[in-house]
């Protein structure tokens, strides 16, 4: 990592919030990198002590006259003001880095948090990582450009849920068959009713086996005795 905004997606990605990152102007750094870490190819973020940064690397005309030997500015506001002016360069940094899907990510991240999906659904969402929201975001505007749902809807479980396996049966009933592989609990109950209430194909129904899956003629691994669950 050498620059700001780096660091703050990798912090983001970890699950580290922003207003737990400080950054101060370095007191021994090199010329040709913005973050000064004192191992240099690190990629740890310890955000318990303040990030050191070489400001002058890029942005100089900024910082210039707060870092000059007669500015009378209090060292604690310096330290503070610093801290908010780099998170600020830092955003910059990022939107102007990002295309057109990227802001709309961003348009439904913040339509599913504001309640436009309803509050539930708002309250499954931010229990999500960083990550397994990024990718159901994406998947749903792929769905808006190609109206794919039941592909998208098994795309998005077997991201989520890397184990699963996915049957779909049509025979008499439109009906998916969701095995997941391991014990329910309440955090992937609202996963799957998150994708499924995004995704899953009018008439078509969801039915899910966690820990143990249902009995499959000729499928050994599927007809253990007190491991076959009910279809």
């Amino acid at each position: 990592m050498n620059y700001i905004w780096e660091l703050l997606i990798k912090a983001e990605k970890q699950g580290i919030p922003k207003k737990e990152i400080h950054f101060t102007q370095a007191q021994n750094f090199s010329p040709y990198m913005e973050l000064s870490a004192p191992i240099i190819n690190t990629q740890l973020i310890e955000h318990e002590q303040p990030i050191e940064a070489n400001l002058y690397y890029r942005y100089f005309e900024i910082f210039k006259e707060i870092f000059h030997p007669d500015c009378e500015i209090n060292e604690e506001i310096k330290e503070y003001l610093v801290d908010i002016v780099i998170h600020f360069l830092a955003e910059i940094d990022r939107m102007q880095g990002m295309n057109k899907r990227e802001y709309y990510i961003r348009f439904l991240s913040r339509e599913i948090l504001g309640n436009v999906f309803g509050k539930h659904m708002s309250d499954i969402f931010f229990t999500l990582s960083k990550v397994e929201q990024e990718l159901i975001l994406f998947n749903i505007l792929r769905l808006y450009r190609t109206g794919e749902t039941l592909y998208l809807l098994k795309d998005t479980l077997k991201r989520l849920f890397k184990n699963c396996t996915i049957y779909t049966k049509s025979e008499k009933a439109d009906e998916v068959l969701l095995y997941i592989g391991k014990e329910e609990n309440i955090i992937d109950q609202g996963k799957i009713q998150f994708v499924q209430t995004l995704f899953l194909p009018i008439g078509f129904n969801l039915e899910v086996y966690w820990k143990n899956h249902f009995g499959i003629i000729d499928a050994e691994e599927t007809m253990q005795i007190d491991r076959i669950a009910l279809y």
